[in-house]
């Protein structure tokens, strides 16, 4: 199994004037490079495939390699929730040339945490050859706007605020230790907040 970003996302979850009033930093611009840094990195920290969340949080578009379809009539599970759409399923053929399987052969279900992909009534999965990454399905996922502007407005509010706590105190402590202090990778309340998201394939 493997992913690969094919898309990144456009926005972030958070904006500068939100993390420069958790600063306590609006009164001036001096800092605003930094603190557009450390946004950065407290998103990196928690989104995609490697992130604390193991969550897209704007929409972004992923390839996800498996080396076969599931036995008999199982379903495949998408990472990185939550799904927005499965773009394309596609395998390798017994000459190694990449072929499409058509959706009408598979039902997405994107209401679950995480989405599947089932076979439709009638239908078996394709015979791919056997070689490491066979199986590639292009997706797409994150917290959609449904018609909001910006996209931004969809993501939990609990997240955000995450975010928001994480930048502040990576603002305040900009140093890998201060005397007297512990400074945590995470802040304390920034963990909780976003423990009840946390999501790993197979592992809510």
């Amino acid at each position: 199994m493997g992913l690969k970003l094919v898309t990144a996302p456009t926005e972030l979850p958070i904006t500068l004037d939100q993390a420069k009033q958790q600063c306590r930093a609006t009164e001036f611009t001096d800092d605003d490079e930094l603190i557009g840094l450390f946004i950065d990195a407290a998103v990196d920290f928690a989104d995609g495939p490697s992130g604390f969340l193991g969550r897209a949080l704007i929409d972004q578009t992923w390839d996800y390699y498996l080396d076969a379809f599931p036995a008999s009539d199982g379903s495949i599970e998408i990472p990185l929730p939550p799904l927005i759409d499965v773009v394309g399923l596609f395998y390798q053929d017994s000459a190694g040339n990449e072929q499409e399987w058509t959706s009408t052969n598979y039902v997405v279900d994107s209401s679950g945490n995480p989405g599947k992909i089932s076979l439709a009534s009638g239908t078996s999965w394709p015979t791919p050859i056997d070689q490491s990454g066979a199986v590639r399905i292009r997706f797409r996922a994150g917290y959609l706007d449904q018609g909001v502007s910006p996209a931004v407005a969809n993501v939990p509010g609990a997240i955000k605020a995450a975010l928001l706590i994480h930048v502040a105190d990576l603002y305040a402590n900009r140093e890998s230790s201060i005397v007297g202090q512990t400074v945590e990778k995470l802040p304390w309340s920034a963990e909780n907040l976003l423990r009840r998201y946390r999501f790993y394939l197979g592992m809510a």
